[in-house]
Formats: C-alpha cells, sequence, structure tokens
C-alpha cells in the first residue's frame, strides 16, 4: 500500500483501515472505492491511484479488518458479513462515514464505485438512500435481499456489467432493472457482449468465471468518468 494513508475506523468491535490516495491539486469529489471480495488487489489499488490522478480524492474501504489468505478465506469472510443484511449495510456505512470525516472531504460531492462484491456494495448503499451523488458498480452483483423503496434512491446509478457473466445471469439483470423503476431511480445499464465477470482485473485467474476484458475495462472507466463530469458540471 506505498503511498496510501492509512485511515483507521471501526464497525462495532472491527477495527478496519481505509487506503487514502489524495490527489496533488485540490480535490473535486470524494470518491469512495469499494474492492472486490478479495478486499484490497493491486488492480483496485491502480483504479484509486488513476482517481487521484484526475482529481478526486479516492479512499478504498476495508470489508473485513485483514487481507484474506486466499479465495476461500475470502468466501468465508464474505458471508460473515453479508449472512446479515442490515449488519452488511452497517459496515459500508462504517466506511461511508469514514471518508466523510477525512480532512478536505467534508464538503466534497461524494461518489461509490465498486468491484464484483463492491459493486453490490454500492448499489446496497444507494439502495437505502446513501447521501452521495452517484453509484458505480463494475461487473457488481445485483441481487439484494432489501429491494430499493420507492423513492429512496437519490443518487444516480451507473452499472457496468458483463453480459457472459455467469455470477449475474440475465433473469438476476432483469430483476435489477425492474427494481430500479419501481424506485424511481435515474439510472444507467452498460452490458458489454460475450464479456464474464472481473473484466477490470487483468492479473491472470483460474477462475473459469472472470476474465479481463480490456475493451470492457477502458469503455467501463470512461462512461464512469463521464458520468461525473457531467454531475460535477451540472
Amino acid at each position: 500500500m506505498s503511498g496510501f494513508e492509512p485511515v483507521e475506523y471501526e464497525d462495532g468491535e472491527t477495527s478496519l483501515t481505509g487506503h487514502l490516495a489524495r490527489p496533488d491539486t485540490p480535490p473535486r469529489a470524494a470518491v469512495l472505492v469499494f474492492p472486490t471480495i478479495m478486499n484490497p488487489t493491486p488492480a483496485v489499488e491502480a483504479k484509486a491511484w488513476e482517481l487521484a490522478e484526475a482529481g478526486y480524492l479516492a479512499m478504498i474501504a476495508d470489508f473485513y479488518g485483514k487481507a484474506p489468505a486466499n479465495f476461500d478465506d475470502a468466501r468465508q469472510c464474505a458471508y460473515d458479513i453479508r449472512q446479515t443484511p442490515e449488519l452488511y449495510r452497517r459496515r459500508l456505512r462504517a466506511a461511508l462515514r469514514a471518508l466523510l470525516k477525512v480532512e478536505d472531504a467534508g464538503e466534497l460531492p461524494v461518489f461509490l464505485i465498486g468491484f464484483c462484491m463492491g459493486g453490490q456494495a454500492v448499489l446496497e448503499l444507494a439502495r437505502e438512500g446513501a447521501p452521495v451523488e452517484a453509484a458505480v458498480s463494475f461487473h457488481g452483483l445485483l441481487d439484494t435481499d432489501q429491494p430499493a423503496k420507492a423513492g429512496a434512491i437519490t443518487a444516480r446509478i451507473l452499472v457496468c456489467h458483463g453480459d457472459a457473466d455467469p455470477m449475474v445471469p440475465r433473469e438476476q439483470v432483469m430483476r435489477f432493472w425492474q427494481e430500479m423503476d419501481r424506485a424511481g431511480a435515474n439510472w444507467h445499464f452498460h452490458s458489454y457482449g460475450g464479456v464474464k465477470h472481473g473484466f477490470t482485473n487483468p492479473a491472470p485467474t483460474e477462475n473459469p468465471a472472470t476474465a479481463y476484458n480490456a475493451s470492457a475495462d477502458r469503455q467501463s472507466w470512461a462512461a464512469m468518468h463521464s458520468l461525473f463530469e457531467e454531475i460535477l458540471d451540472s
């Protein structure tokens, strides 16, 4: 985590550490970055630094308070915090509060982005009406145990999804669209044909459900920046 500033925070009795990337100039907005099920990875760290280079104050959230030893360990860690939906959202809220307490963050517009499990996380916060301007999910899970109520979502929603993602089949996509319509959300959904889960991570993987896709990575990142610019210029 060279170059990141640690941001210590807590959720109940669990000690957590966010990792903050500061821009060289006064920040345009604050971005809370939710990582994958593996917690911060080199790919997510690189995205946080790209945000900082673009002028954003970016903090990577901490799901577990530790780095999982392997994927099986990560699955157990994720299960432990997601098995109770309200406790899961409490963990996510703790990260948002931690970012808002960072020097220079309090008066800034706030955006959420997340990858895989982190994509699900940003949508969970948006569903309950978190006070943020936008929530952007990259190859995130779309299912939820607490669908958004009518009028609850105030954030702009952008979902960037691989259409060949076996973890998020089209039936789940359709349910998500219907949920967003019922909630009256302002939402965009970008679907990339033939693209699998984890398309923003260039690291090799043995998981057949995941595969890097350079075009989808570029296009989705550009879409995020375009949305942020639209909001900041309005």
